[in-house]
């Protein structure tokens, strides 16, 4: 029964102060107002039927919730070393919060990582090392059928829409989108007043729901994308498939969170439930997804247009391949999203145990198309956890062009990775449409942040690869980059994956590891073929 005693000692305390009290002590009352409360809370908790804890330890199970609500603290700002935590550790949001205040981001003393663990990863340095100086990496978008080529960075915002994140970081973003000459990629969301504020670079990403170009019931409109894909500030077409953080998952965003500003964006009904479907109604082949992009082009003005996918069923992407070959008509970029990407909330098993993660779905898409012929018309850029100038030199040497960033750039907003992106009780203004909390985030700060952060993460990009004796992050290739896979044994990175010779799926599909995925491959279908 000793579960009780605090519960007991309460009531017994009360009863006693009441009874000093009534007999003419009045100094008796005072404990009186504490003790009242916790009597009157396990009384409730002894009466209630939901919690088990509670009702066997009316009191002391509140000391549990307390330790469990100040648990993440504890361990964030006490106990989790420099090298702990999800899905960012603490020196790597250190790394970017210093970048983006422009603090010098050097190290003294040596290195903290443990470089004979497996999956230590570096680049061999030459002896003939080139000038280190920063330049401004760019990655030329655009095939033979697009009319307005894009110089792309090589670092640029990942797509996060406005409704996910606030409206004022969504203009802090491109504030510092402006301020550093590069893209910021507005998320299926629409492109709202707040992408417009500051006439940063758009790349408009048209998902399931086709926000901003929409009909009355859903589907595609094509004279409300040609009005709005007409704007100067969209420089490029960017065609959602699926995302890292929940592939094969549409969406419903309820109607109390449509405000007037999230239905001007997305061009729905304020206050009404708007459903993002899983697939897209405006093709239902890779043959008719070749046309749509090729109509897409066309409508734009002859603006890039691309696609971004976490990389799921082999056969499917394969079978995007294939029609391109077929009707020659390619995308200007494929955006590879990493399964371990995300900015914000989605269901753990998606979110933990569905969809390729970036360095495998990136060398597959680099197959893909070196394999058939095509790489030579198709850019690639890499999402997933991209946040310094290795990471990046890691994806670019696998056989991306260039890289996106999300929660980096969130970071440079002031993000302290709370976890309560689905909440809407962010901590620090990103994540919300809660106008009082968005307040605490100043645009006119933020943006020469995000800004920071990107200039000098590709300046340590441009130190990075300089050291390695080449003059452009373009010439990285796999050989480059080294990887412990044992405490004794280390493979360049050409040695641990395989890469396919050019052509090798035309002449050859039967010598390489995607023969049985390339026979069920239909360009005609999404399904397999038996």
């Amino acid at each position: 029964m000793s579960r009780y005693l605090p519960f007991a000692s309460v009531l017994l305390l009360t009863a006693v102060l009441l009874l000093a009290g009534h007999l003419g002590s009045p100094r008796f009352w005072w404990p009186l107002v504490l003790l009242v409360p916790l009597a009157g809370v396990g009384i409730w908790n002894l009466a209630q039927p939901t919690h088990s804890i509670m009702r066997l330890y009316p009191l002391s199970a509140h000391v549990r919730w307390f330790f469990e609500w100040l648990r993440p603290y504890m361990r964030e700002y006490l106990l989790d070393s420099d090298h702990e935590g999800r899905p960012f550790t603490h020196s790597q949001r250190r790394l970017v919060y210093q970048r983006s205040k422009d603090i010098e981001g050097v190290k003294s003393f040596g290195a903290d990582v443990d470089m004979y663990e497996p999956g230590f990863e570096w680049i061999n340095h030459s002896l003939h090392a080139v000038d280190d100086s920063p330049r401004d990496h760019r990655v030329l978008v655009g095939g033979a059928d697009c009319q307005r080529p894009y110089e792309a960075s090589v670092l640029n915002i990942s797509a996060m829409s406005f409704g996910s994140l606030s409206g004022r970081a969504i203009e802090a973003l491109n504030l510092g989108a402006k301020l550093g000459n590069f893209y910021h990629d507005t998320g299926e969301g629409g492109i709202s007043r707040h992408h417009h504020s500051h006439g940063g670079d758009l790349v408009w990403e048209i998902g399931t729901g086709y926000f901003g170009c929409r009909t009355r019931d859903g589907r595609f409109d094509a004279a409300a994308f040609a009005d709005r894909a007409a704007h100067d500030q969209v420089r490029m077409i960017e065609i959602k498939l699926s995302q890292g953080a929940k592939p094969g998952k549409g969406g419903m965003l309820p109607g109390s969170k449509v405000s007037r500003e999230i239905a001007e964006a997305r061009g729905v009904d304020m206050g009404r439930d708007v459903l993002s479907p899983a697939r897209h109604s405006a093709f239902s082949t890779p043959l008719e997804m070749m046309e749509w992009i090729a109509e897409l082009r066309r409508l734009s003005g002859g603006k890039p247009v691309g696609f971004k996918l976490c990389i799921g069923h082999r056969w499917e992407f394969l079978g995007l391949v294939k029609a391109m070959l077929q009707t020659g008509t390619t995308p200007d970029f494929i955006v590879v999203d990493g399964a371990e990407g995300g900015t914000g909330a989605a269901p753990a098993e998606l979110s933990n145990h569905v969809g390729t993660p970036l360095r495998e779905a990136l060398i597959f898409t680099q197959n893909a198309l070196v394999g058939t012929g095509l790489r030579d018309r198709v850019r690639v850029a890499a999402a997933g956890k991209i946040f310094d100038g290795h990471t990046m030199a890691a994806s670019l040497s696998l056989g991306a062009d260039w890289c996106n960033s999300g929660r980096a750039f969130m970071f440079a907003l002031g993000c302290v990775q709370t976890k309560k992106c689905q909440t809407d009780r962010c901590p620090t203004g990103v994540a919300t449409q809660d106008r009082l909390r968005q307040s605490g985030l100043v645009v006119s700060d933020k943006g020469p942040r995000v800004a920071n952060f990107h200039r000098n993460t590709v300046a340590a990009l441009s130190q990075y690869v300089a050291a390695a004796g080449l003059r452009s992050p373009s010439e990285l290739r796999p050989h480059h980059l080294r990887i412990r896979v044992g405490e004794t044994e280390v493979h360049s990175a050409d040695r641990v994956y395989e890469f396919l010779e050019p052509g090798a799926l035309i002449d050859a599909p039967e010598d390489t590891p995607y023969d049985r995925w390339w026979a069920m491959a239909d360009a005609s279908s999404f399904l397999p073929r038996s």
